[in-house]
C-alpha cells in the first residue's frame, strides 16, 4: 500500500487537477461525501454534528459535509474560524453554497463551548496535511475545544489528518487533535501510520475520491505500508523435493559470557525461520548455554579467552566456519573490543556472503558505518533507536523524530538494507522506497526480541531471498508473532523465547 506525505499528496493533486483536468470542486465534493459516510456510524440515532472548519481545502471539505448531512436530515452546524466571506477558492464556493442551503454557522470563539456531548460527533476540518508548524491562536484554541467536547462524551472525526499532526512524521507539531476516527483521502498518509500518529488518528479509513491512477503514477512512490498479502508473497513455498541444503546454511556469530541467551535466541529465530542448517560460532564457554534446548543447531568453538573480545585473530576460524554457508548473522551478544569492527569488515570482504549485522556488530561499526558501502555482498543492519543514534551521530530524539527519512537516507549512504526497529519498524531499501511494518506491539520492547529477528532474517537470507525481501518478510512475521503472543499472554507477559512457536504459527497460516 502506498504511503504519502504532504508534498507527495500535493503533487498528485496537481497532476490530477492541472495535468488531467479533474475539476477540483469535484474532488472536494467527493471528499465531503466521504466525511459524511465516515461520520454517520460515530453518531447516535439522534446525534448532532458540529463541523469545526478552518481555511483552505480541509475547511472546504467540512462545509461540504455539513451541507450533505443537513440534506440527509441530520442536525449539523458549522463552527468556523474564518467566516465564509473571508474564504478563497473552492472553500469559498462550497461555504457559500452551504449557507445558501440553510446550514447554520457561527464564528468560533475560544470561550464558547462547541456544544457537543454523548451521541454527538465533532468533525475536525481545521488543518490539513500541509501543516508545518505548531497551531497557534484561534487554531490552538479550537483544538483545545475539540478535546473538551471529546472529554464530555462526543466522538471526534478528523478530516484527512488530525489537526496539529505532521502528515509526514506522525508527530504532533504542537496542540493536536485526538480523534476517534480519521477519514483520509486517496492514499494512506505517513503520519497516520508512524508512531505516535495512530494514537491521534484512531480508526483510519482511506476514501477514494476520484484521483486517477495516472495522476498518482506521475509522482514517484516515496514509501509503502507492507500489508500481509505483500509480505506473504515475498516468501515462496518450499519445493516438495527440497532438502536441508536447499533451505540454506546459516552461520551465526553471537554470544559471550553473560550474554549466551542472545546467541540462543538468534538460533531460535534462525531455526524457526526455516534455515536448513544453523551453526553457532562462539567462545567455548558460551556454547553449552546457547545450545541448550536446541539440538538442531551445530557449533564451532572459537579459541581465545572466555571473555576475550572478537578481533582479527578470530578471522581465520570464522572464515573457515563460513565455508559452505549461504549467509551470516553477526552481533547478538558478541564480545566487542578495539578490533571487532575491523574483524567484521574483513570477514565480510573475505567470505562475500550476505549478512545480517545486529547489536554489538553495529556498535563496533558505529565509528565508520560508511565502510558498509564497499562490501561485496548485501548487508542488512537491524538497529534499535539507540544503535541508530550511535551510527548516525544523532540523539535518540532526533532518530525518532523522522524514522522514515533517516532510515531511507542511511540505507542509501551505507548501500545496506536498514531495519530501524521500534514502534512501526521501518525497512529501508538503498535502491527503492522504504516500507513501514504495521505489525508488532509494545510487548516486543523486551530483551532478546531483536536477537530473534536477526536470526529470522538470516534464515530467509540463507534460503535465497534478496536482502530487501528477507528484511521485510522477517520484520512483518516477527511483529505478527509478537501480536499472537500478546493476544495470548498480554504485552507484559511476552518474552522473546515465546516468539519461536508464534513464528511457526504464522508460517502455518501462510502454508509455508
Amino acid at each position: 500500500m502506498r504511503l504519502v506525505g504532504a508534498e507527495e499528496m500535493r503533487a498528485i493533486d496537481r497532476a490530477a487537477i492541472v495535468d488531467l483536468g479533474i475539476p477540483s470542486l469535484q474532488l472536494m465534493a467527493r471528499a465531503g461525501g466521504a466525511v459524511v459516510e465516515a461520520a454517520g456510524p460515530l453518531a447516535s440515532a439522534n446525534g448532532r454534528f458540529v463541523v469545526v472548519t478552518g481555511a483552505g481545502n480541509n475547511g472546504g471539505d467540512g462545509w461540504v459535509a455539513a451541507r450533505l448531512l443537513r440534506d440527509a436530515g441530520r442536525e449539523a452546524r458549522v463552527v468556523a474560524l474564518l467566516p465564509p466571506e473571508e474564504l478563497t477558492g473552492d472553500a469559498a464556493a462550497v461555504a457559500a453554497r452551504a449557507v445558501d442551503a440553510g446550514v447554520p454557522w457561527a464564528r468560533f470563539h475560544p470561550d464558547v463551548p462547541l456544544g457537543a456531548g454523548p451521541g454527538d460527533v465533532v468533525i475536525d476540518a481545521l488543518l490539513g496535511t500541509g501543516l508545518t508548524r505548531p497551531a497557534e491562536g484561534a487554531f490552538a484554541a479550537a483544538i483545545h475545544r475539540i478535546a473538551l467536547a471529546r472529554a464530555d462524551g462526543a466522538r471526534v472525526l478528523a478530516v484527512d489528518v488530525p489537526s496539529g499532526l505532521s502528515a509526514d512524521t506522525g508527530r504532533p507539531l504542537g496542540p493536536c487533535v485526538v480523534a476517534d476516527a480519521t477519514v483520509t483521502f486517496a492514499f494512506q498518509k505517513r503520519g497516520l501510520v508512524l508512531h505516535p500518529g495512530p494514537a491521534h488518528a484512531g480508526a483510519v479509513r482511506v476514501a477514494e475520491i476520484g484521483i486517477p491512477a495516472e495522476a498518482a503514477a506521475r509522482v514517484p512512490v516515496a514509501a509503502t505500508l507492507l500489508d500481509e498479502a505483500s509480505a506473504r508473497a515475498l516468501v515462496p513455498p518450499r519445493s516438495p523435493g527440497a532438502h536441508k541444503g536447499d533451505a540454506g546454511r546459516l552461520l551465526v556469530v553471537a554470544g559471550s559470557p553473560g550474554k549466551s541467551g542472545a546467541a540462543h535466541l538468534a538460533l531460535l529465530g534462525a531455526l524457526r525461520g526455516g534455515a536448513g542448517l544453523v551453526t553457532l560460532a562462539a567462545r567455548q564457554p558460551v556454547l553449552p548455554f546457547a545450545l541448550a534446548g536446541l539440538p538442531e543447531a551445530m557449533s564451532v568453538a572459537l579459541a581465545g579467552e572466555a571473555d576475550g573480545p572478537l578481533g582479527l585473530d578470530d578471522l581465520p576460524a570464522l572464515a573457515a566456519a563460513a565455508r559452505g554457508a549461504d549467509a551470516l548473522v553477526i552481533g547478538p551478544g558478541i564480545p566487542r573490543g578495539a578490533e571487532t569492527g575491523e574483524l567484521i569488515l574483513a570477514l565480510l570482504e573475505r567470505v562475500r556472503l550476505p549478512a545480517v549485522l545486529d547489536a554489538d556488530a553495529l556498535n563496533a561499526l558505529a565509528p565508520e558505518p560508511h565502510a558498509l558501502a564497499g562490501l561485496p555482498a548485501p548487508v542488512v543492519v537491524t538497529p534499535h533507536p539507540g544503535e541508530m543514534a550511535r551510527l548516525t551521530q544523532r540523539t535518540i530524539e532526533e532518530v525518532q523524530a523522522d524514522r522514515l527519512g533517516l532510515a531511507a537516507a542511511s540505507a542509501r549512504a551505507w548501500r545496506a538494507v536498514v531495519v530501524l526497529k521500534g514502534a512501526r519498524t521501518v525497512v529501508a531499501d538503498p535502491d527503492g522506497p522504504p516500507a513501514v511494518i504495521p505489525t508488532g506491539n509494545a510487548g516486543l520492547a523486551t530483551g532478546g526480541t531483536g536477537d530473534v529477528l536477526a536470526g529470522l532474517c538470516g534464515a530467509l537470507l540463507a534460503g535465497g531471498l534478496p536482502a530487501v525481501a528477507a528484511a521485510q518478510a522477517a520484520a512483518w512475521v516477527h511483529g505478527a508473532a509478537g501480536d499472537l503472543v500478546a493476544r495470548r499472554l498480554g504485552q507484559r507477559g511476552l518474552m522473546a523465547g515465546d516468539l519461536g512457536e508464534a513464528i511457526g504459527q504464522i508460517w502455518a497460516g501462510w502454508g509455508r
